[in-house]
């Protein structure tokens, strides 16, 4: 077959539904018995902290997907996630009930309770992928999308001793009058501490990384306001704390409690032992790669954690080997969403478009142009304007305008934004443009809400590029640089529509760069 995709969660049945609307042959394996087993055990208190939002004031579907964070792509106006739930934080069991109506829907080829037991490659350059049942398939082309299917256990001495995330109690009844330490510093170890605020005597939540809050980086795997409740009990002194260190070691007393010895990072890392009754691992999962077989072994990153790719989602060392979904965020790591469902939809629809160029001459979507400014620019703005992956995968996925050999351009939709394969270097001498949507330089150092911070005039194109929220970038690369950077002026509605403070600007930056060059 030419794809075979392992795993039935949001990214494989994205990619499935692309792959059977281009008409190719395809499997999708899945270890479970259904689609979206990760959702039917994480996370663990079963509320979602990817928003749901119903009520946009507008019909228009591609906007309405820039605040719709569950929904996967598809032509079908019935399969949005915001028929399923009217929470804006909705209950987990309405994404599973989702995942699985998609797949039935649209007539997926899953073949369920197929666990992938090892992969190997042929001598023809086939993937051979073995499953637990004792048959093997074959294909040109393997797409990984089975998510993360191991905690990610620091090296702690005694660490073994203590509860996972993944499979500790949820019920706070057990944890009355208890001490008890967690682990980690994301949503995860939040979410858990929130759950034990009314019953646990003591909470410690540690790390030794300072805390940071989505609303000022802008990464929504950071800290998110529906679980920081627990600062509050920290800074108006109800017992509990954040440790700001490391945990050196977890010895298990012979009464069942915990001694942790804690290095703390603010007093030069003097340590401390502090006794637990419970002590909960929530520091995240990682990529499970013990699969593989020699010879296909896809090269790791960032602690071994993730897979390393391409700009292309392919593996950096196994090529025809690709990956799509949450373990593709190596690619925008803690600065992007391509861990979220949000983000890596419009990734899986980037990779799949890579595949329909590359292995069967598909045409990249987008139009033809002159280079006339007025007619570039309002191409540019008619995208940024509406466009929910340039929103959504912001500074990640980029339109690009191709300037060709005859004076003409070609605007191609949503590529990555480092990528420089075909259609890109078909580019002519005179280059081409990346249009990307994202935050000015600098703008997790800046506290959005301190009104002492100097804020740039709406009005004002000429300190466009000092601003901080999320805005129109339009870059020129010639030559393998960038030559001439434009910024659209924020606005607070994000509309890019004035023609003084938008549209005559950018008009005139682009008749700038594709002036003919002095002789």
């Amino acid at each position: 077959m030419d794809y075979l995709v392992i795993g039935a969660g949001p990214a494989g049945l994205q990619l499935g539904y692309l792959l059977k609307k281009a008409g190719r042959r395809y499997l999708i394996l899945e270890a479970g018995p259904a689609p979206g087993m990760f959702f039917r055990t994480f996370p663990r208190h079963r509320q979602l902290i990817s928003t749901n939002k119903k009520h946009t004031g507008t019909d228009d579907p591609e906007l309405n997907l820039r605040m719709d964070w569950n929904s996967l792509l598809s032509d079908d106006p019935e399969l949005l996630f915001t028929r399923y739930s009217d929470r804006y934080f909705p209950a987990a069991d309405d994404m599973v009930r989702y995942l699985a109506d998609f797949a039935e829907r649209c007539r997926l080829d899953i073949a369920y309770n197929t666990r992938a037991a090892s992969i190997t490659r042929d001598d023809q350059g086939r993937f051979e992928v073995a499953d637990d049942r004792g048959e093997t398939r074959r294909a040109r082309r393997l797409i990984i999308a089975a998510g993360f299917t191991r905690a990610n256990v620091p090296p702690i001495p005694g660490i073994e001793t203590a509860d996972l995330y993944g499979d500790h109690s949820t019920d706070p009844a057990e944890y009355r009058d208890k001490r008890v330490l967690i682990l980690g510093k994301g949503n995860s170890a939040f979410e858990t501490a929130e759950n034990l605020i009314e019953t646990a005597a003591v909470i410690h939540v540690a790390g030794p990384r300072s805390l940071r809050m989505a609303w000022r980086t802008h990464f929504v795997g950071h800290l998110r306001a529906v679980n920081n409740n627990f600062l509050d009990t920290y800074q108006l002194k109800s017992q509990n704390a954040i440790l700001d260190g490391g945990v050196r070691r977890i010895e298990r007393r012979a009464d069942g409690g915990y001694l942790a010895t804690v290095a703390f990072t603010r007093v030069d890392e003097v340590t401390k032992d502090i006794p637990y009754d419970r002590v909960i691992v929530c520091t995240g999962f990682r990529v499970d790669a013990s699969v593989f077989g020699d010879g296909c072994r896809p090269e790791l990153t960032i602690n071994d954690r993730f897979p390393a790719l391409t700009p292309a989602y392919e593996s950096v060392n196994v090529p025809g080997l690709f990956f799509a979904g949450t373990l593709t965020q190596s690619r925008d790591f803690k600065h992007g969403t391509s861990g979220f469902i949000h983000g890596f939809r419009y990734g899986t629809r980037a990779l799949h478009r890579i595949m329909e160029h590359r292995y069967h001459a598909a045409e990249w979507p987008g139009q033809t142009l002159t280079t006339d400014p007025k007619e570039l620019a309002a191409a540019v703005l008619a995208r940024v304007n509406r466009s929910s992956a340039l929103w959504q995968q912001f500074g990640t996925l980029a339109d690009m305008i191709v300037l060709d050999d005859a004076g003409g351009a070609r605007y191609l939709e949503e590529l990555p934004a480092d990528y420089r394969d075909a259609p890109v270097s078909e580019a002519g001498p005179g280059g081409f443009f990346t249009i990307t949507l994202d935050y000015g330089p600098d703008h997790d150092k800046i506290d959005p809400f301190d009104v002492s911070v100097a804020r740039i005039s709406q009005s004002d194109s000429g300190s466009a590029h000092e601003g901080h929220y999320l805005h129109p970038i339009v870059r020129h690369h010639r030559g393998g640089v960038v030559t001439a950077v434009h910024h659209v002026t924020e606005n607070l509605e994000n509309e890019w529509t004035s023609d003084e403070v938008h549209v005559e600007p950018l008009r005139a930056f682009f008749a700038r760069q594709t002036a003919p060059a002095p002789v």
